[in-house]
């Protein structure tokens, strides 16, 4: 048998090529991450007469192009969580040593010394790989969507104070929101203060129907009246106006991508098989339920319930030793903070909804009940 181990970098790996633990078929060599790299690497391996097992560590996305290459080649590919590499002691030597080829070399033993029990690499089907690729990004440009929507409060609270609180509408399928488009055309207090209320109702009644909302007049009259106890930090200018407006128009851009990366997470997680099963679950519905399938992938590559759990990093770690019994034990959190994540916000939701029937509600109030972190 031959345990290849690989060093994943960017563009580039390291491989050593070992027989035996204490016996180098090839010394640590560096190959490309191209077509050609990839095409001679295999063509050394299949030169050996004997099974070859290609092992590397699960980083980031640069070793997924190197396994899915060589799972192509009909190699058998291992990809290990960093911290099982890391903690791997294959020797009674206790000096660091830190280079590409000293860890392509601890790859290599690791990958003899854990042969039968190294887990296959699959390369995910296309619709999972673009639906963990599309939830990374909504998460990005949700990210960003918060910054910018809290750089907005902030100038309005020199020019327009209060504005982000008068309405609470939810985000349209393009990711519009009534307060934001409210203050890119009452962008300033004196907007609305410096004109008589029958003359600002007129005018946010054809603003209404301009943008598509709701005329009441009711909301004019309090919107007015509420305007003219403001007290503004900045006077009414040009340069004022231009921030404020340029805040807007950054946040409708990232608001419309967010919105699009949210519907075409939904149109690709309602091709996968177990799409009906997730969004039934409570707490889970169009947004949160195509997100909790991108972070769990093929649920068919998990062989116990107990190794999702592990892969969320939400295992309790035990830390008991002779008389010492720990009465709270801390979740492991060594697993995708992606998943855990998302798992907290449905349980966030299932907690504020309560519904009574539903068993994964039965089981925390049950815990609740006893005394115990739920």
């Amino acid at each position: 048998m031959f345990a290849v181990g690989v060093d994943v970098s960017n563009g580039r790996s390291t491989v050593a090529v070992l027989q035996t633990k204490t016996s180098t078929l090839m010394k640590p060599f560096e190959i490309p991450h191209t077509a050609e790299g990839f095409a001679s690497l295999a063509g050394k391996l299949a030169g050996l007469d004997g099974e070859v097992r290609i092992v590397m560590e699960h980083t980031g996305r640069y070793y997924e192009s190197f396994a899915r290459a060589m799972h192509s080649a009909g190699f058998f590919v291992s990809a290990i969580n960093p911290l099982a590499i890391k903690n791997y002691q294959d020797g009674i030597n206790i000096r660091k040593v830190k280079t590409d080829k000293a860890d392509a070399m601890k790859i290599a033993r690791f990958a003899l010394d854990k042969w039968e029990i190294l887990p296959q690499y699959t390369p995910m089907d296309t619709i999972r790989y673009d639906l963990k690729t599309m939830h990374r990004q909504f998460q990005l440009s949700s990210k960003t969507k918060t910054a910018l929507s809290n750089n907005l409060v902030a100038l309005l609270e020199q020019s327009y104070p209060g504005a982000n609180r008068y309405f609470d509408s939810p985000a349209r399928p393009d990711g519009s929101q009534k307060w934001v488009d409210y203050v890119d055309t009452f962008w300033h207090v004196d907007c609305v203060a410096r004109v008589s209320q029958n003359a600002f109702v007129e005018r946010y009644r054809k603003w209404c129907k301009r943008h598509g909302y709701n005329f009441s007049q009711q909301t004019a009259i309090d919107l007015h009246t509420d305007a003219r106890q403001k007290f503004a930090l900045v006077p009414k200018s040009d340069t004022c106006k231009l921030l404020v407006r340029e805040a807007v128009s950054q946040l409708n851009a990232v608001s419309r991508t967010v919105e699009t990366y949210r519907t075409e997470m939904d149109r690709l997680a309602s091709q996968l098989p177990e799409y009906e099963t997730v969004m039934a679950m409570t707490g889970v519905g169009k947004s949160m339920g195509p997100q909790l399938m991108a972070e769990i992938g093929d649920i068919r590559r998990f062989p116990h319930q107990k190794s999702i759990v592990g892969f969320a990093g939400t295992d309790p770690i035990k830390d008991d030793s002779g008389d010492k019994v720990s009465d709270s034990k801390p979740s492991s959190k060594r697993g995708s903070p992606h998943l855990r994540k998302t798992l907290f916000v449905i349980m966030s939701i299932l907690l504020q909804l309560h519904p009574q029937d539903d068993p994964v509600y039965q089981f925390l109030d049950k815990k609740r009940s006893e005394g115990k972190p739920y």
